[in-house]
């Protein structure tokens, strides 16, 4: 009779706890489903860097308090992300102004004022994009190519708007504006302004090393200084300045064939041929207007 009880007791004991067992799984698995949810979106935000997606989790209790904490928490940081995003543009706009200002000045000295820097940055855009750097670089190129001639806001303008030739010392002064230009921006360490540096020391070095100030040839010149250099010299020679009134297209075009590969880089020149209507479509679209 005891032997009968005992087996009662133990088939009782083996379903006491199949059910225990049972019901332990399905309280686990409502706790551990949501939470597996939170760490799939945790992992799917750090992933993908979208601070919209939120946890979905219908449940009234500590877990549930868990869900609305991460959630509220990824909109706070949706919203503070937005907001740098906002000030970041800002800065870098407010930056590009800046650069384009101080190019501007630096022009306006010598009395190169219009639209000269502008165009100067087109034809540096559409250069680069043609010689193959990425639209990112291409359009960081154009805002600091207005920069170019900043070294000569230290030039004194006795000499920078001498209608005549420079005799030697003249000559030697105004040749330093490029290593001036380069001083003022090196210390940079924004890639506008390092990129601005090395238009400002670079654009006057030839292709044959006979430029300055470095006397450097070929591709020891930065693309950046090679693609500035022709998009100025064009630019110049078709302008009024105050030593010499503007060439006409035939000999701007005869003097840069005859310059390939002696002051300018012999691809630059191919590429600049081979896409002239767009140069002198931008020329047409940002002609100086008379102040007449």
């Amino acid at each position: 009779m005891l032997y009968k009880y005992e087996r009662w007791f133990l088939v009782l004991l083996v379903l006491g706890a199949l059910f225990i067992a049972t019901a332990a799984y399905f309280i686990a698995k409502g706790l551990i489903r949501p939470v597996i949810a939170l760490s799939a979106t945790a992992k799917q935000i750090t992933r993908t860097r979208d601070y919209t997606q939120q946890v979905r989790v219908d449940r009234e209790d500590e877990i549930g308090q868990l869900s609305d904490a991460f959630n509220t928490m990824i909109r706070g940081m949706d919203s503070a992300l937005g907001e740098i995003t906002a000030l970041n543009k800002e800065i870098e706009d407010t930056q590009r102004e800046v650069v384009f200002t101080m190019g501007s000045i630096g022009e306006s000295r010598s009395k190169e004022t219009g639209n000269h820097v502008r165009r100067v940055a087109e034809y540096s855009k559409l250069l680069a994009l043609y010689y193959g750097l990425a639209e990112e670089e291409a359009e960081m190129l154009k805002q600091a190519s207005p920069m170019h001639d900043i070294g000569k806001v230290a030039i004194p303008d006795a000499i920078l708007n001498k209608p005549g030739r420079f005799d030697d010392e003249e000559r030697r002064i105004m040749d330093t504006h490029a290593e001036l230009g380069y001083d003022m921006l090196k210390h940079s360490q924004r890639p506008l302004l390092q990129t601005a540096a090395i238009v400002a020391y670079e654009h006057h070095e030839k292709w044959d090393g006979s430029g300055y100030p470095r006397g450097l040839k070929e591709e020891q010149i930065h693309i950046y200084g090679r693609i500035t250099a022709l998009a100025d010299v064009f630019d110049a020679l078709g302008s009024d300045r105050v030593y010499k009134k503007a060439w006409t297209d035939e000999k701007i075009f005869a003097l840069f064939k005859e310059e390939r590969g002696k002051h300018f880089d012999p691809g630059l020149i191919d590429i600049f041929f081979a896409h002239l209507d767009e140069f002198l479509a931008i020329r047409e679209r940002l002609r100086d207007v008379s102040a007449d």
